[in-house]
């Protein structure tokens, strides 16, 4: 590994292969932390502090806002000031106390983001008593998560996209005594109440008094049938307003919390089986929130009392927690959206962020948008943007920061994307899942803003490598490390990865304070990752010259064909899923078989483009069904599996079209759009069955479960 720019260095040499375990890669940092880990401001020890310091620091910065709904259409955002969220996380903790509730009770929340939910987080971290069940509405999260910092109640997020199932597993898992509930979450609860009352009511902690109540609070409407059926379960059901009344005026002492105190049980959205608790500490959290300060430094880009935010992310995932926290310990606001997918845009326009976070689902969307734009525009448009686009991707692959490359096309060509995204915003970053090349690299041109990818795990509290701003050639990879943990690979012999060769590859270990402390309630899933206290991630890495990361494979996504030869699945996905003529792909085989199929999203521009080419008629569905179609794809999958040199054995050799995108609503992803691999595979061999002569030629999904409904009975939407 040598470069003219490395962005790491060396602490600790590699160990060699020895008593049956793996050879090991040197030990890395961040150049940024040369002169040690960043630390935190003093004084800032757990996230109370973290808001606590900003309300003294900045009491009439506006905090929260959220679109002012009038005669039933959207304003303008209105916004609560520092000390305005201050004043209503007290309320929140004081009607806890009310309740009986104290340190080391679990809380959960269900629905989409707010400010409620920020708020109830912070009030809750200076209690000592237990807990209740409680669930609000839509606008009042953040609230409640201040609460709980506050007062010392461990928040346990919960997606909002999550079925009865779910949330019935991790309410009697965590053992949650008081959780908040959005308004429309609320008939999704109540499915579980006849098994989760009975936990709800055990999951009592620090009691002192002995008036412990069990309520639901809905941060919107209350129906008489919803209170009738709760309060069967002998809860109390309470809105936002009559909860925070709850305490009058009463002011109860705040608690001093450790940095070393679990703030919050994380749960993994679970792509196999069921969920697992992430243990969380403030010291974790805090750590974080160091060293993006360090790096934003770093690359002249650092947080200020003028940034804005976008709040969209389910907080229940930890990227968008932990950006939240860097913005509140900075003074900025943070913007809610309205929770529909569809109105995005418009609250981006009217909110105008400066720093802007996705997902790369969001981010293919908004690709494929401009793309359709482009598409239906005339012959001279597409002209100028196609020579715009080269001049300026050319002027930056020779060193040109991305505002010096083109200012004039920037002005003329590329302002109506930056317009398009509120006009401010200086920073996109992508994390939670592999961004694509092709869309990173084309948003780096046109959106006239960095774009950066990053990589990390809730087990990680989401911070561990994020790419530099101008630096093109860190495209395709997740960067260096954030300067506040120490990196390094270890080899699998066995899938051909040798961190000590002269491209070291292997699993991804991190070490540092950002890690987790556990899982809640399996000890031993903690002691299969966390050795020597380093975190094995099962994500594959591959360094690179200057100090970068590429992340190329899944470790435990692997599978033998017939003939013996491994197959890393997930390498193969990223390779396919540049094949311009498909949206999403999912591999697969098996032992009993010598070759791969897939199930493919194909992308319906391009498709329709095709079969008018072709003169092949129908609808996109119908297209779907053409074996032309199926013969299509497949050649244009072979036509990428030639250009990456692919073997024999790794070309796909059949698929079949599904119209419909992989989606949380069949529980074929998760809501970070992680693929659901077991699910997938069982929703798919019903839809083959016993048919699959259409498909290929063999069946690749045996119908081992006859539990299964038919086809004819599972609705498609």
């Amino acid at each position: 590994m040598s470069s003219e720019k490395r962005f790491i260095y060396e602490i600790e040499p590699a160990k060699p292969e020895r008593d049956g375990k793996p050879s090991i890669g040197p030990v890395y940092r961040s150049i940024f932390a040369e002169d040690g880990f960043p630390q935190p401001p003093e004084g800032m020890e757990t996230c109370w502090d973290v808001f606590r310091m900003s309300v003294e620091k900045y009491p009439d910065n506006p905090m929260l806002g959220r679109r002012e709904i009038v005669d039933g259409k959207a304003g303008d955002y209105v916004w609560l000031s520092y000390k305005e969220v201050y004043d209503i996380v007290i309320k929140v903790g004081n009607s806890i106390r009310h309740c009986g509730i104290g340190e080391g009770g679990r809380c959960g929340f269900y629905g989409a983001n707010c400010a409620e939910w920020v708020m109830s987080m912070e009030g809750w971290e200076t209690i000592e008593f237990s807990a209740t069940i409680t669930l609000l509405n839509v606008s009042d999260v953040r609230a409640t998560l201040q609460a709980c910092n506050a007062h010392g109640i461990y928040c346990v997020p919960l997606y909002d996209t999550l079925g009865a199932g779910a949330v019935e597993f991790v309410i009697c898992h965590a053992e949650v005594s008081i959780a908040f509930v959005e308004e429309n979450k609320i008939p999704e609860l109540l499915k579980t109440l006849e098994n989760t009352s009975k936990c709800l009511k055990n999951n009592v902690y620090g009691v002192t008094y002995g008036c412990v109540s069990i309520a639901v609070v809905s941060f919107g409407k209350v129906t008489p049938e919803q209170k009738e059926v709760v309060e069967k379960f002998g809860i109390k059901m309470y809105t936002w307003d009559d909860f925070l009344q709850l305490g009058g005026d009463t002011e109860y002492e705040l608690v001093q919390k450790k940095s070393t105190d679990i703030c919050t049980i994380m749960y993994t959205s679970g792509t196999t089986g069921d969920p697992k608790g992430v243990l969380i500490s403030h010291e974790a959290i805090i750590t974080v929130i160091a060293g993006v300060n360090c790096f934003l430094e770093s690359a002249n880009e650092q947080l200020t009392v003028n940034d804005i935010f976008l709040s969209y992310l389910p907080l229940a995932h930890i990227f968008d927690r932990v950006i939240e926290e860097c913005f509140i310990s900075h003074g900025a606001r943070i913007g809610f959206w309205r929770g529909d997918v569809k109105l995005l845009l418009e609250d981006i326009g009217v909110l105008k962020p400066t720093v802007f976070c996705a997902v790369p689902r969001v981010l293919d969307r908004i690709y494929l948008g401009l793309q359709d734009k482009l598409r239906a525009g005339g012959a001279l448009k597409r002209a100028l943007f196609g020579f715009a686009y080269s001049r300026k991707f050319s002027s930056m692959k020779k060193g040109a920061k991305h505002s010096e490359a083109a200012p004039m096309f920037d002005k003329i060509v590329f302002s109506k994307v930056k317009e398009a995204l509120g006009g401010r915003v200086r920073l996109i970053l992508s994390g939670a899942a592999p961004l694509a090349t092709h869309v990173e690299t084309f948003l780096r041109v046109v959106a006239c803003c960095y774009v950066l990818q990053g990589y990390g795990l809730t087990e990680t509290c989401a911070g561990t490598f994020v790419s530099l701003p101008n630096e093109l050639q860190m495209l395709g990879t997740v960067g260096p490390p954030i300067p506040n943990v120490d990196v390094c690979l270890e080899s699998i012999p066995d899938m051909g990865y040798d961190a000590l060769a002269s491209t070291p590859c292997g699993e991804i270990c991190v070490r540092g304070k950002t890690l987790f402390s556990g899982y809640y309630k399996r000890e031993d899933l903690t002691n299969e990752v966390m050795i020597d206290g380093w975190f094995h991630t099962g994500d594959i890495g591959e360094w690179q010259p200057d100090g970068s990361l590429k992340i190329i494979d899944r470790k435990k996504n692997i599978f033998k064909l017939s003939q013996g030869e491994y197959v890393a699945v997930e390498n193969l996905e990223n390779i396919f899923g540049l094949c311009s003529a498909i949206d999403a792909i999912w591999v697969y085989g098996n032992s009993f078989q010598s070759f791969l199929v897939a199930v493919v999203n194909p992308n319906k521009a391009a498709l329709e483009h095709w079969a008018k080419e072709n003169q092949i008629d129908g609808d996109f569905e119908a297209l779907c069904e053409n074996p032309k179609a199926k013969e299509h794809i497949v050649a244009e999958l072979a036509k990428i599996a030639k250009e990456k040199k692919l073997k024999g054995f790794e070309f796909i050799k059949a698929v079949h079209l599904d119209p419909v995108p992989f989606d949380m609503e069949r529980d074929l992803i998760t809501p970070t759009y992680k693929k659901k691999r077991p699910q997938i595979l069982k929703f798919y061999q019903v839809r083959v069955g016993n048919s699959s002569h259409s498909f290929i030629p063999y069946n690749p999904f045996p119908r081992r479960d006859h539990g299964v409904p038919k086809i004819e009975n599972l609705d498609r939407s």
